[in-house]
Parts: structure tokens; sequence; C-alpha cells
């Protein structure tokens, strides 16, 4: 019993001299796995508890308990030592005079900032956000908004078209002819923004991928009264009471009447001028009845329900709200741009 204390009290201490020894994080699981390793020289030393007398086995096994924990105590008071000793060193050189370093601040891009400003007006109206993919098919895109097949918006040096005949949108219209086949139905009240693709030439005022939001409302007796009225708020919300807009009769082939809406706005240092900004109108039969013969019944019968649509690019109401000349500024990541907005 004797011999066996005295060879687990020089283990102990020949482990702490170890230990005390390490300099660094490696030679110090080294003298880890030297005495607590599978083969480590504590280890063995518990193998003869096997061999002792039944009377022997609790105290040997204290003494053993008692040697492993002063050793992993040691060990992690000598870690932490390591540790507070290397973080130590590592601000040794730092000068704490020193002004600290400013840290650069984000900010929102301006299409996002002003997409939001567009989605809570339209929100306090009662509409709703929808979206729809971008892979559309000539169906959503086209024929169900009764855009003729010779329509120019069809050809290929137009619209991006893939081989299996399906296309990138021109337009986030589509989303209005798929909320309206998967609303079970009436009322739809939905604004769609998101990314439309055109054969653009890129310039000043024109890209090939940009953003639209886009409104509908369809429901019982919807007049031509409720679409100005509503365009007319959400105009004088976002650009101010005093806001003059007008309506001027246009065409397109999925409303009628068709209107363009232009906005009279002044620039800072200019007289006040016309600015054309949406387009809108109420929306053609034609379109409900496609819509009725994908569903297979008569929800938004032409002869049921009517309603309003209308359609704005994001980078124009951008670039009038900031004063940005060159749309290409909202695409090219400049941060001499952008910081602007931080």
């Amino acid at each position: 019993m004797s011999d066996i204390a005295s060879t687990l009290t020089t283990i102990q201490a020949d482990a702490i001299a170890a230990i005390t020894a390490a300099t660094d994080e490696r030679s110090l699981d080294d003298a880890r796995v030297a005495f607590l390793g599978k083969s480590g020289t504590l280890t063995k030393a518990s193998s003869v508890m096997k061999d002792l007398p039944k009377e022997e086995k609790p105290k040997v096994g204290q003494l053993l308990n008692q040697a492993r924990q002063a050793i992993t105590a040691e060990l992690d008071a000598k870690r932490e030592a390591l540790i507070a000793e290397a973080d130590a060193k590592s601000v040794a050189d730092l000068d704490l005079t020193l002004p600290g370093r400013t840290l650069p601040t984000g900010a929102i891009h301006p299409l996002t900032l002003m997409q939001d400003r567009v989605t809570k007006i339209f929100r306090q109206l009662g509409f709703a956000l929808a979206t729809g993919p971008e892979v559309e098919t000539e169906w959503h895109c086209f024929d169900a908004l009764n855009t003729p097949a010779d329509h120019p918006a069809r050809n290929e040096s137009d619209t991006f078209y893939f081989d299996s005949g399906k296309l990138l949108r021109t337009h986030t219209s589509s989303v209005q002819i798929r909320t309206m086949e998967e609303t079970a139905a009436p009322p739809v009240r939905i604004i769609a923004p998101g990314s439309a693709f055109r054969r653009d030439e890129i310039d000043a005022t024109h890209l090939s991928v940009f953003n639209q939001i886009e409104g509908l409302y369809v429901a019982e007796n919807v007049t031509l009264s409720d679409l100005k009225g509503t365009l007319e708020f959400f105009f004088k919300s976002l650009y101010g009471e005093s806001t003059e807009v007008r309506f001027r009769p246009h065409f397109f082939p999925f409303t009628e009447p068709s209107f363009e809406i232009d906005v009279k706005l002044t620039a800072a240092g200019k007289d006040a001028k016309w600015i054309e900004i949406a387009g809108c109108g109420m929306v053609d039969p034609a379109v409900f009845d496609e819509v009725s013969k994908a569903r297979g019944n008569e929800a938004f019968g032409s002869d049921k329900v009517t309603g309003f649509a209308f359609g704005m690019g994001l980078e124009r109401l951008t670039m009038i709200e900031y004063g940005i000349a060159d749309i290409r500024h909202l695409i090219e990541n400049d941060q001499r741009f952008l910081n602007q907005f931080a």
C-alpha cells in the first residue's frame, strides 16, 4: 500500500513539474498526454487496481482520483495562464492614446428605399404584396393580357426568350394574372414589385433589367373614379399634397380606357414641368375572359367584375426623388454614389 502511495505521489509531482515547464499549448498538451493519456503514466499506474486485495481498493482508488484531480486542476490553471500571457503579448504594443478608427456606415440602396416608401403608401390603401416567377410563359406575359401575336413587345428583338419557349417577363403584369388565377374569388387588391427584362440599349435612362411596381384592384363596380382617386392619393403622399397629377389618354392592350400619368414637379433651380411617370387604365374585359377560361369558372367574369391596373418604374421614381441624372448609377455599385444615402 505504501509503495503505491509513494508511486502516485511521485507521478503527481512529475506531472506538475512538466506542466509548470510548459511554454505553449502544444507542450502543455504533450504533458497531459504523458500523464493522463491512454498510455500515460497515471493511467498505467491505475492498472494495479485489478490485482489489489478487496480491502485496499477503496483507499488506492481514492489516491488515484486525488492525483488525477490535482493534475487536471494544474493543467487548467496553466492553460488559463498561457492564454492570459498570449493576450497580454497581443496588446503589448497597443497605444491606448491613438484615436479610434471609424467604421464605415452602411446604407439601404436608394431603390430599396423607394420600394419601401411606395409599398407603405399602398398598404395604407389596403393593397397586399404579391409575387410571381421571373421566368414566365407567353400566356401569362402576353396572351392573357390581350397582347396580339404581332405586337412588337413579343418580338425577339424586344424580349429575352429561352429555347423552351418561356421568357424573362417584360413586366410584372404577369403577377396580376397569376393572382387572379389563384384567388378563390374577388375582391383582389395587390401590388407586385419586382424585376422586369427587356432588350433595351443601356443608356442614361434605360436598362435591360429594371424594377417595376404594378397594381391591380378587381371587385364589383370598380370605376375610373376609384383609379384616379387611388393614384392621386399615392402621388400626393409621395411628393406632397400640392402635387399636380394629370391623366392623358393612351393605349395599352390590357386596359380600356388607358392613360399615361404625368406629375408636375419642380427641380432645384428650375421651373416646374410635367413628367411622365406611370401608366394605368381599367382592366380590359378580354383579360377577364382569358382568366375565366384558365380558371374554368366565371368568378372573374367580365360581366361580374371590373377593375383597374397601373404600373410604374421604380428607377424612374427614384431618379426623380433624389435628382439622379443617370440610371446607370443605380447598378454600378460605386461607393462614392451609394455613400450619399448612408
